[in-house]
């Protein structure tokens, strides 16, 4: 399932919501984790219950949650987790290094094998750079 994130990727610094150790002290799992569901709270990118379903069946196939802990997840948890796995994504491709109009896709394309989960649309947006998509799902 395609999720516009077009908001994300355009609206400003990613930073606060993903990083290691390394690069963002000994709290950083507790400070992006907070931070990510600052900004689920004011901006869902899961809108419907097939996009929250979409993503409980990606933290499925994870395994790295159970069901009781999946369903035990509010819709702005839900969101804020989408939230880090897509600012984790960015910064792992260098798309939050530099002006998306900038960005060199075709090399994305060749350094992920056609297999990036992160898409720009050929659809306008606003701000006339096109959407921006994230692929949820296996």
């Amino acid at each position: 399932m395609e999720i516009d994130i077009t908001d994300l990727v355009t609206g400003g610094e990613t930073w606060d919501f993903s990083g290691s150790i390394a690069t963002h002290g000994p709290n950083a799992g507790p400070n992006t984790w907070a931070a990510a569901k600052r900004e689920a709270a004011e901006s869902s990118l899961l809108k419907t219950e097939e996009q929250l379903d979409a993503m409980r069946q990606w933290m499925k196939e994870t395994g790295a949650w159970d069901k009781a802990e999946r369903e035990a997840m509010s819709d702005q948890e839900l969101n804020a987790l989408f939230i880090q796995l897509v600012a984790g994504d960015m910064r792992e491709m260098g798309l939050d290094e530099v002006d998306h109009e900038d960005f060199d896709w075709e090399a994305y394309w060749e350094r992920s094998d056609g297999g990036g989960n992160l898409c720009r649309g050929d659809v306008e947006g606003s701000d006339g750079f096109g959407r921006y998509f994230y692929y949820l799902g296996s």
